[in-house]
């Protein structure tokens, strides 16, 4: 997990980053997520799925607020390349799952835990904006 402390003002170093960015670093999606967080002067931490995988503690309330047909890209790169009968077998949260862990890269991204515990994915300006203090 990598700590990214993008505020570069009196920010005491005593005081966690309040949200969590998962994601793949050279997703343009994360990417312009981050650069707009950095602009806002939020700090966050960043969550590398590349290195780390998807949490497999957190998916479980992933699937919950979001939807398991929300949390699983099916335009995506990943998802394209799935044989027919693995795409077909994603038909619930429990097969989106075991796909999402046995991929990550199959995951919409970025996945967001806010400072009040609520959970986004995708990047939206104006959405971003609204969920900050």
């Amino acid at each position: 997990m990598m700590r990214c402390m993008m505020n570069t003002l009196a920010t005491p170093a005593t005081v966690p980053p309040t949200l969590t960015v998962y994601g793949i670093p050279n997703c343009d999606t994360v990417k312009k997520a981050r650069l707009w967080l950095a602009a806002q002067g939020v700090d966050y931490v960043f969550f590398d799925f590349k290195k780390m995988g998807v949490p497999a503690d957190k998916l479980p309330g992933w699937l919950t607020a979001l939807g398991w047909d929300k949390l699983v890209n099916r335009k995506g790169t990943t998802w394209r390349k799935l044989d027919i009968a693995t795409q077909a077998g994603v038909v619930d949260a429990d097969a989106a799952s075991a796909l999402i862990l046995a991929h990550p890269s199959v995951v919409k991204r970025p996945v967001v835990v806010w400072a009040d515990g609520q959970i986004s994915v995708g990047f939206d300006p104006v959405s971003f904006a609204a969920r900050l203090p």
